[in-house]
């Protein structure tokens, strides 16, 4: 994935049973974060920090994406739990994050296991990337992506 090349099409399920086409999105900037799994602590960090400022995100004309293996039940949970205004994908299959290259193999506890890494793509109004983050930090994540979004 590269900045300044088009970003991947895709089509998945929310949290409310819609399916958002990012296509469809075209003529307004997109933050697409993925994440390892709902409710769990450096991810209910992460997406706390963005409802905690979501206001800003509005303010820059953002839409907010949320993807992560999980299902859209486990997405509704998580959701009305933290009270996030935002919607959430669900990439069951990681097709979405085989694509977006943030499927792989990870190491927790020295046990290795598939999963998705921790990373966000700007999508800039025309529908290339803008930037490319990974290994994002749960604690400052909301202000680095709006700090991309006001650039």
């Amino acid at each position: 994935m590269e900045e300044g090349k088009p970003a991947p099409d895709f089509e998945l399920k929310s949290d409310n049973g819609e399916t958002v086409k990012l296509s469809e999105l075209r003529g307004k900037q997109v933050v697409i974060y993925f994440y390892p799994k709902d409710d769990t602590p450096g991810c209910t960090t992460q997406a706390c920090g963005i409802r905690d400022v979501y206001g800003e995100f509005q303010r820059e004309g953002a839409v907010v994406l949320g993807i992560s293996p999980d299902d859209e039940r486990s997405h509704v949970k998580f959701k009305e739990k933290y009270d996030l205004p935002f919607t959430l994908l669900a990439d069951v299959d990681h097709t979405v994050s085989d694509d977006y290259g943030v499927w792989g193999e990870k190491s927790f506890a020295g046990k290795k296991y598939m999963g998705v890494s921790r990373s966000t793509f700007v999508i800039a109004e025309d529908g290339t990337v803008k930037r490319v983050m990974h290994q994002v930090k749960p604690d400052t994540h909301a202000d680095d992506v709006l700090e991309t979004l006001r650039s």
